[in-house]
């Protein structure tokens, strides 16, 4: 394989997984607001952050895919 197909493979993993992050950060963000309505602001505030935080790892690990081509 060469390096662009294994740098390829990797982005692709990255977009993946930072998904799969985003997902079960917003999916347990909406459950608790679910149960406990009067606290939803300061959980919504948490799901923005912890999808920022999910987001900048995927693309840090974006840039290593690139540059190891």
């Amino acid at each position: 394989m060469t390096s662009l197909a294994i740098a390829s493979m990797g982005a692709g993993l990255v977009a993946i997984g930072a998904g799969v992050g985003i997902g079960q950060v917003w999916s347990s963000g909406l459950q608790g607001m679910s149960r406990q309505p009067e606290m939803a602001a300061k959980i919504q505030t948490s799901m923005f952050i912890g999808a920022a935080l999910v987001e900048g790892i995927a693309l840090f690990a974006l840039v290593i895919c690139f540059l190891q081509m």
